[in-house]
């Protein structure tokens, strides 16, 4: 397994993020006990979960992830130093959650307080903002122009952001989290939070999750650049497109059990023919080399500068051990070129 520091904050991670959204509705606490042992055997020490989960997000899953994530810290509290353990406090949006309102100060002292207690541990280390103030719901930034960024106000969204930097140095200096991040966010968030934790001495964001995949590539360059030179760390999720890369829904399946199979998602995934046409074509590449699906898209996303780790998250361990194989794999020249003359023919498919 190889590792890179988390941004600015000193913490070594695997190149491999243990992602969880799916534990406690398509998983049992039994198969995340056995995911998470797997995992740390194979060397990844990151571990990431949110407020939020399960998913498909509904009254009856929230905070049913990091309750089963607690159940095993509790069954093997020798154990907890073995990772680094981020958690995310829900955006506004969701009715079930603060009543829909915003992340405010307050919102995340006391989302903290609840995150802890359902891990079962003293301090998360890395606690993020699942998604801005600016942005709901969650997944209307997928929609072209779903928001007027001139009908924002900055100044407020500046004063909440200051507000949230205050409540997080307190949850430092109280010891119950180590590090701030972002997810979903912009280059400006990123910067304003940067330039607010300069102005007022206060915690640093140390790193962002983004949608990265192959099929949806729009924080390259710009947003990963800002974090090279920010001292962000930058952090895929859904890097194989909500499973679409594995080319399980080619020629429309749609397999029991799986994401598309669940009507709530399917509004999140693009079903679309320029999709379908630019899998078929990573999948034929990559069983010319030797690889599955999965496994070029995974090796793909690693192998972008910038990238610190990826999130992968799998519902049986079948699909776990071959995605954690793929990081072992390095692309050649040969086999990224023919990768970037299928994106040249169908540019953002998503």
């Amino acid at each position: 397994m190889k590792y890179s520091q988390l941004g600015s904050s000193g913490l070594s991670v695997s190149r491999v993020c243990l992602g969880t959204m799916t534990w406690g509705n398509q998983n049992t606490q039994e198969d995340a006990n056995e995911q998470i042992e797997y995992a740390l055997a194979q060397g990844i020490n990151f571990i990431d979960t949110a407020e939020m989960y399960a998913v498909p997000p509904s009254p009856e899953t929230y905070g049913a992830t990091e309750t089963i994530i607690g159940n095993w810290i509790n069954a093997n509290k020798s154990r907890r130093d073995e990772f680094v353990l981020a958690s995310k406090i829900a955006g506004n949006g969701i009715p079930w959650i603060r009543d829909g309102g915003d992340i405010t100060g307050e919102a995340v002292t006391k989302a903290i307080d609840a995150s802890l207690g359902r891990l079962q541990t003293d301090c998360i280390d890395l606690y993020q903002l699942h998604w801005p103030n600016r942005t709901s719901p969650h997944f209307g930034k997928h929609m072209p122009n779903f928001i007027s960024f001139t009908d924002v106000d900055a100044e407020q969204h500046t004063a909440q952001m200051r507000e949230i930097l205050q409540a997080a140095e307190q949850a430092v200096k109280a010891g119950k989290i180590r590090y701030l991040g972002l997810s979903d966010d912009t280059p400006w968030g990123i910067n304003q939070f940067v330039q607010l934790s300069k102005e007022f001495n206060l915690p640093r964001i140390t790193s962002i999750q983004n949608e990265f995949s192959l099929l949806h590539t729009k924080d390259w360059p710009y947003l990963i650049e800002n974090c090279v030179h920010q001292d962000v760390a930058y952090l895929p999720w859904s890097p194989l497109g909500g499973g679409v890369l594995s080319g399980k829904y080619l020629n429309g399946a749609k397999p029991e059990g799986s994401r598309w199979s669940q009507s709530q998602r399917n509004g999140l995934f693009r079903d679309t023919e320029n999709t379908h046409k630019a899998v078929a074509a990573y999948k034929q590449i990559a069983e010319q080399h030797g690889m599955t699906a999965s496994q070029l898209a995974l090796a793909w996303c690693d192998q972008v500068d910038g990238v610190t780790s990826t999130i992968i998250g799998a519902t049986s361990m079948a699909q776990l051990k071959e995605d954690i194989d793929a990081f072992a794999i390095e692309l050649s020249e040969e086999v990224l070129q023919q990768v970037a003359e299928v994106q040249q023919q169908y540019p953002a498919p998503f």
